[in-house]
């Protein structure tokens, strides 16, 4: 990498990444996968004319969570670089995680508290409505803002998540967030007690469990979201930005916090989005195309129909973004490169360890390799199976960001 950093060269164009949430699949249907069902002209038109090939996000047979593959596809070495999804939750939801910050994600739940003790009914609290979320947390926060000279930041996500950074007063050590979920992850079992995992990370443990404590008396009258239930404790890493290493003023267009919280780790610009559809991020990619060099649009769906198990929902997805292609194509973007960050075949209802589809779109590809946009067609492609950390090698040659290597 540090080769490629020493041969960065900087110029007009425009590189734009989409991100189709958990993109590749397996066969689900008369033997054929949720894209090769799918129909997709555009995706397909453009296909014909581009550099296709598949990515492995982390390595052959590991399965990646979100963090893993988005980083890769930034041109981080996910194994290299480990985040934890409370930084990531924390940051999407616009809260400041500092160097002496400990970030966890949490979700509202239903207890029921049988002599003194609290037994989860609900992990998600029936899943309430974000703005009775709101109404909760800046309850919370009235009578919660400090515990122990530990400042408490709170902020509400969708439904029933939350995000919480526990700001203390003094620098912490690395291995200060190894502390235990108290999610005990299935009903009918009380709340866990937050554990450290090593000494350094006793301080933190005893503010938290003493947090949930005390957040559970200021929820006590809450009919559904009457406790906290946290998981994933997180400091922030140190990751260098995309401009400072690649030479890139990077934006994020994204409709899910933690895929926003994870672009600005590595120093991309936030753009909010009006409205939550594809074509709405579609109209804010256009509106600040001017203003950066490098755009991540992420969409979420095709990851959360492939969880579900809903084949027909992500091709669904897949075909809505399919008759968008156009429109991102009037960009006349130098490059364009489509993919996943993984993939999430409905048949296994998760994540998986699946080569990911990819197609770069430049002036300075092969292409005529294949017919369509499917895993079949980019395993005939001229990219073959590549690591995702390198994608971000080819994005920049294609924009002509890269001078000669040697003499």
């Amino acid at each position: 990498m540090e080769v490629l950093e020493s041969l960065i060269q900087k110029n007009d164009s425009k590189i734009l990444l989409v991100v189709l949430d958990g993109l590749g699949g397996l066969p689900v249907h008369n033997g054929k996968t949720e894209l090769e069902l799918a129909k997709t002209p555009n995706l397909d038109k453009l296909a014909k004319v581009s550099a296709l090939g598949m990515h492995i996000p982390v390595d052959v047979g590991i399965t990646p969570g979100s963090g893993p593959g988005h980083l890769g596809l930034f041109g981080y070495d996910p194994v290299k670089y480990q985040i934890g999804r409370g930084i990531l939750e924390a940051l999407g939801l616009g809260l400041k995680v500092g160097d002496t910050d400990i970030a966890v994600r949490g979700n509202f739940a239903t207890v029921e508290y049988r002599n003194g003790t609290p037994i989860v009914i609900d992990r998600r609290a029936g899943r309430i409505p974000t703005e009775e979320n709101k109404r909760i947390v800046e309850n919370i926060l009235s009578g919660l803002k400090e515990i122990e000279g530990v400042k408490v930041q709170i902020a509400s996500g969708m439904e029933h998540r939350v995000a919480v950074v526990f700001s203390f007063p003094e620098p912490l050590e690395e291995g200060s967030d190894q502390v235990t979920d108290t999610d005990p992850q299935q009903v009918g079992k009380p709340p866990l007690d937050p554990k450290p995992k090593n000494p350094k990370a006793q301080k933190v443990a005893e503010v938290v469990k003493k947090f949930i404590q005390e957040s559970a008396n200021l929820l006590k009258s809450e009919k559904k979201a009457n406790y906290l239930l946290l998981r994933g404790f997180s400091q922030k890493p140190k990751i260098p930005a995309m401009e400072e290493r690649f030479g890139l003023k990077a934006c994020c267009i994204a409709v899910y916090p933690m895929y926003k919280g994870l672009a600005s780790l590595v120093g991309m610009e936030i753009v909010e989005v009006k409205g939550k559809s594809i074509k709405d991020q579609i109209q804010t990619l256009k509106s600040v195309w001017d203003k950066y060099d490098f755009f991540f649009l992420h969409i979420k769906k095709t990851d959360s129909y492939g969880e579900d198990g809903n084949f027909e929902g992500k091709i669904s997805v897949i075909e809505e973004f399919d008759s968008c292609v156009p429109d991102l194509l009037d960009l006349r973007p130098s490059v364009l490169a489509i993919t996943g960050d993984h993939s999430t075949p409905s048949l296994l209802k998760g994540h998986s360890w699946h080569p990911v589809p990819l197609l770069i779109y430049s002036p300075y590809v092969l292409g005529g390799t294949s017919d369509r946009f499917t895993e079949r067609e980019c395993l005939k492609g001229e990219l073959g199976i590549i690591p995702a950390k390198k994608i971000i090698n080819l994005l920049l040659a294609n924009s002509l960001r890269l001078k000669k290597f040697g003499a």
